[in-house]
């Protein structure tokens, strides 16, 4: 008993809030959940960024949807990516299940279904919000970090983007930068050369192999106009409800390059648009990223200084970044080391290097005097998990193993035609439906190298037609000399030298008829 009282003295200590909370559900302790030691996330320590990591199966993705929906709730903006198809639930009201019932009651909290409002997104061929960017939005520095360019290759790429600026050539579409690469290697290499110094054709080279690599990941699908306003993030509904923003992102798991190259695009279009906000009672913005190990598995050292310098900046705008994956070993420790909150699902100890990951996972949670961490990692159930956020004063809580409410909306997608509705009764699809091409580097540098393909054309032929000339003329003065020296004594008539002599007039500018009068 003094055990027990002990423990839920640390919990209601530790997570006690002054100001609003969300309940993540109840401490256990020896695997029973204390209703009166309720599990609380300060509201406005939600921009600190966090965790939530833990097995197949353990889970994760109702943990998403529950922060979700209670920031949604509290009037928070939440942007969601969703890798599995399984997020698209969350517009609809769940349904109360014995489970659900029996859950909540051993937890001390009601259950009300109760769906969010929704607006479903896409980078690629699916229906739904149209996000794009321009390559001139990423700049030639961002560019340069997602095709992982060399610094040489980064200050040819700042040429060709200082050249497109001072020549007022936009760089909207992959194509573009195709072309000015082309351009900028043949037709317009001694332009370049005279105005912004000498530039490589390997060097070019490079980066248009590297270009095109990313459009083979469907990116030209992402490059492009109408340009995605971020604001259109903040939106809420007539009840002050924040909007859940779900990018739909199942046709791109097999590529890591353009789902990163979204990442990146969208973190450091939200640091330059937001303001500064400091320290607010609730976060702008709140965004989920599942299956984060696609961005980090395959990008290079620069993408991820990029990223992580984004995740430590961004906080002061009031936006809260989450990372959710399988093993918190997915996550690099310059970004673990950023996180406020932890939310930790079971982890499976099936081989030798499973219990090393185990390991080393306890050893990043506070030590507890009431749990052996590492052996509570593997013994969680699904909709466990172990707890830590940070207190209001900035301090890491109690470690708390948690049993997680449920979510209050729908915990299956959404049909077909649910989709297809939602998609209709959408602004932001009409405002982002239409797919504008208008003219750019490509058209304009078209234009440019058939008018110098043209010129040229024509110096060569003109060219040509003078060699024939001058050709004809010396086969010309050739032949009467030729004649001359066979016929020496008929032209000693007068009368042959005055026809020989209007024969080679008319031979030669054609004016025989004068000559004879």
């Amino acid at each position: 008993m003094e055990k027990k009282e002990a423990f839920k003295a640390s919990i209601n200590g530790g997570y006690d809030c002054k100001g609003d909370a969300i309940i993540l559900g109840a401490a256990m302790l020896d695997g029973e959940p204390l209703a009166d030691a309720p599990v609380k996330v300060p509201l406005r320590t939600m921009n600190r960024h966090g965790l939530i990591a833990g097995a197949t199966g353990t889970g994760k993705t109702k943990t998403l949807q529950v922060l979700s929906e209670q920031l949604s709730e509290r009037g928070v903006p939440v942007l969601l990516m969703d890798v599995k198809g399984d997020l698209s639930g969350i517009a609809m009201p769940g349904e109360e299940k014995p489970f659900i019932t029996d859950r909540h009651s051993k937890i001390g909290l009601p259950y009300s279904p109760k769906g969010c409002p929704v607006e479903l997104m896409t980078i690629s061929k699916q229906d739904g919000v149209r996000l794009r960017a321009t390559v001139s939005e990423f700049g030639p520095v961002l560019l340069s970090r997602i095709l992982d360019l060399n610094d040489t290759q980064e200050g040819v790429l700042a040429i060709i983007f200082k050249y497109c600026d001072d020549k007022q050539m936009p760089l909207l579409d992959l194509k573009d930068l195709k072309k000015v690469i082309q351009f900028v290697t043949a037709e317009g290499k001694e332009e370049i050369e005279k105005d912004y110094g000498k530039i490589s054709p390997a060097t070019t080279g490079i980066i248009l192999r590297k270009a095109m690599e990313l459009e083979q990941q469907d990116a030209d699908l992402f490059f492009g106009e109408i340009s995605f306003d971020i604001r259109d993030l903040m939106k809420r509904d007539r009840n002050g409800n924040g909007y859940v923003n779900i990018i739909r992102l199942t046709d791109i798991q097999d590529k890591p390059k353009l789902f990163s190259t979204f990442m990146l695009c969208l973190l450091a279009e939200v640091y330059s648009v937001m303001p500064e906000r400091g320290d607010l009672d609730k976060p702008e913005l709140a965004i989920f990223i599942d299956e984060a190990h696609l961005i980090f598995n395959q990008a290079s050292k620069a993408l991820l200084d990029e990223i992580e310098t984004i995740v430590k900046l961004v906080r002061s705008k009031g936006v809260g970044v989450y990372f959710v994956t399988q093993n918190p070993m997915d996550v690099p420790d310059d970004i673990l080391a950023q996180l406020g909150l932890k939310i930790q699902h079971a982890l499976r100890a099936f081989t030798a290097i499973d219990r090393k990951a185990i390991k080393l996972t306890a050893e990043n949670f506070p030590v507890s005097e009431f749990y052996k961490t590492d052996e509570v990692l593997t013994s969680l159930g699904i909709g466990e998990a172990l707890v830590t956020v940070l207190s209001e004063k900035g301090i890491p809580t109690p470690l708390a193993a948690t049993m997680m409410r449920a979510p209050a909306s729908r915990m299956d997608i959404l049909s077909q035609s649910e989709i297809d509705s939602e998609n209709r009764s959408s602004d932001l699809v009409r405002k982002y439906g239409e797919t504008i091409d208008r003219e750019s580097a490509f058209e304009i540098l078209t234009g440019k190298i058939n008018q110098i393909q043209k010129q040229a054309a024509d110096e060569t032929a003109q060219k040509e037609w003078e060699k024939q000339r001058e050709k004809e003329w010396s086969q010309g003065r050739s032949s009467g000399r030729s004649n001359s020296g066979r016929s020496g004594n008929v032209l000693k008539s007068p009368v042959v030298k005055v026809l020989t002599s209007a024969t080679f007039i008319r031979g030669v500018l054609g004016i025989m008829k004068q000559v004879m009068k």
